[in-house]
């Protein structure tokens, strides 16, 4: 089913993220990781679909995404940016992999953390996040995504390592096998992963090696 939204708001997140609020359809509902699709509804626009995840609740009164600009993806993320409030979206139906098994192992790379996002949301207002940890990956400070909220909720499990800028405040380095036997202590838990798709795959044979199973392995086929 599609449905035509307004834009409600439109917020930075960082210099190349924003935040768009949107109006919600009367009994719509998702699981929080899920994600839609959208497209904007605006001459030919409206039939360049891309998926896109929730970052806010079910009990909240508006729908909410956090979406980055990629002006080499065709367009449509940097279009997107150009819009204002009362700007018009068509979206679909809810759907994805990503949901939340139990407590484990949160592992991101740039805008991949945007599915944890209404995760870690929901598990805070629930009052359920022990046991659960993130390690996240950027280029540079900059790029982080809701940095003090996520330090916010999960405290000294939020693990931040940047790939091109030395900071002395964050991790340094990518995630590899050395990084992950760093900062994970058993590989017997639930592993969530999400990202661009050459990371998602590497992360995956590494967590494979290292005796994660596949039944533990959480993320968007």
């Amino acid at each position: 089913m599609k449905y035509d939204v307004k834009i409600i708001k439109i917020e930075n997140v960082t210099p190349d993220v924003k935040r768009f609020v949107v109006e919600k359809p009367e009994g719509y509902k998702f699981t929080p990781g899920q994600a839609t699709s959208l497209s904007i509804n605006d001459g030919t626009w409206k039939y360049e679909e891309r998926p896109f995840t929730f970052t806010s609740l079910n009990e909240d009164e508006f729908l909410e995404f956090t979406i980055k600009k990629y002006p080499e993806h065709g367009g449509v993320t940097k279009k997107l940016h150009e819009l204002k409030a009362g700007d018009e979206l068509i979206m679909g139906d809810p759907w994805g992999a990503i949901k939340y098994k139990g407590p484990g192992i949160f592992i991101a790379g740039g805008a991949g953390v945007t599915p944890f996002i209404a995760i870690f949301r929901d598990l805070k207002s629930r009052g359920e996040v022990d046991g659960n940890k993130l390690i996240f990956s950027n280029k540079t400070s900059g790029d982080v995504i809701l940095e003090d909220e996520l330090r916010e909720i999960l405290g000294d499990n939020a693990i931040f390592t940047l790939t091109i800028e030395e900071n002395s405040d964050y991790e340094n380095g990518r995630i590899d096998e050395k990084f992950l036997e760093e900062h994970v202590d058993n590989f017997d838990g639930n592993f969530y992963v999400c990202g661009p798709r050459g990371f998602v795959k590497d992360i995956l044979a590494i967590l494979r090696k290292l005796g994660a199973v596949a039944e533990s392995l959480v993320f968007e086929k």
